[in-house]
């Protein structure tokens, strides 16, 4: 018996879900809330299915409420990195971009590709994610209110009050670095992973514990490529026939959070990573501009990520001198 997919396209505040059987599907939509949820499962209940695969983009975390809540009452859940959908989509020629078109060809796409089974991250994992996201919001927030310091205003009472948000702001941003430090240096897993990304120039203490909090397992990634995908750091090629040959670019279609962690830290790799630096001065020949080289650099950088989580070995500066020197 073949099993019922249901497709759910996840926004802020709803959930587009399209219940597809073999011959037939129905279409609705639902609140993305804790009562939208148990509408959702009562609604399921109402079409007389007990058990469904369900599927969604990984989207953030708009969408882990409802994936656990799914998961939790014994569903199959597959969260799904959505440049697989996209390319899904262009391979069925889509037209249509609307809630209920992106819900019925997630729902196509679980139907015909059956995704791999997705389960929650364990607490730990996702405490960390809770506080390296934080420190992101209270590191933009900084920022901001400095540009706001520098934008020239002088008024004395505006003034004031900026720099003591600034100040509540910094101290809030070193309570939340020890947080997470104390929380990596709790489980010995974690303090290992992180002592080995440490080991990759450009990659220190700190950016460590913020990719260790966007990369939940290593070991669910096939390979490096799979893990930028999911970065959105692989190259998107655009050609037709003979007259369009533009540019390859980034995809862009994933984890946002990694892109911009992994950012600074690849700018300083390019100088002093001996692999990233001899990778990048191969690719300024060939013509490459300075962000396109920082794309490539970030790419690398995750290759290398990859690399030593995946082997639980230290990053090797003379890897290539010994990958091409055969005895």
């Amino acid at each position: 018996m073949e099993t019922i997919v249901m497709g759910i396209d996840v926004s802020k505040d709803t959930l587009d879900v399209c219940l597809r059987w073999p011959m037939r599907q129905t279409y609705s939509r639902f609140d993305n809330t804790a009562g939208g949820h148990q509408q959702l499962q009562r609604w399921l209940k109402m079409q007389e299915v007990e058990t469904v695969h369900a599927c969604l983009e990984a989207t953030g975390q708009y969408g882990e409420a409802v994936a656990e809540y799914l998961y939790q009452l014994g569903h199959i859940v597959s969260v799904v990195n959505p440049a697989r959908i996209k390319a899904y989509g262009r391979s069925k020629l889509r037209r249509n971009k609307t809630d209920k078109a992106d819900a019925e060809l997630i729902a196509d796409f679980c139907a015909n590709q059956k995704p791999a089974p997705w389960s929650p991250p364990p607490a730990e994992f996702k405490d960390l994610q809770a506080l390296v996201r934080r420190l992101e919001d209270l590191m933009a927030a900084r920022q901001q209110e400095s540009n706001r310091l520098q934008s020239g205003v002088t008024t004395r009472a505006v003034v004031q009050d900026l720099k003591a948000h600034l100040e509540f702001l910094d101290q809030q941003i070193v309570k939340i670095k020890h947080l997470i430090q104390d929380h990596i240096d709790q489980h010995p897993d974690m303090q290992q992973q992180q002592e080995l990304l440490e080991s990759i120039p450009g990659i220190g203490k700190l950016t460590a514990a913020k990719l260790l909090g966007e990369i939940r397992n290593i070991r669910e990634f096939e390979s490096a490529r799979q893990l930028a995908a999911y970065a959105g750091l692989t190259p998107e090629q655009i050609t037709s026939g003979t007259s369009v040959h533009k540019k390859s670019r980034l995809s862009k279609t994933g984890n946002a959070n990694l892109r911009k962690i992994l950012y600074m830290p690849s700018i300083s790799a390019k100088r002093w990573n001996p692999i990233i630096k001899a990778f990048c001065q191969r690719l300024a020949l060939s013509g490459l501009r300075p962000m396109e080289l920082i794309g490539a650099a970030m790419r690398k950088m995750l290759h290398l990520v990859y690399g030593v989580l995946k082997h639980g070995r230290p990053f090797d500066p003379n890897y290539l001198a010994k990958r091409q020197f055969v005895p």
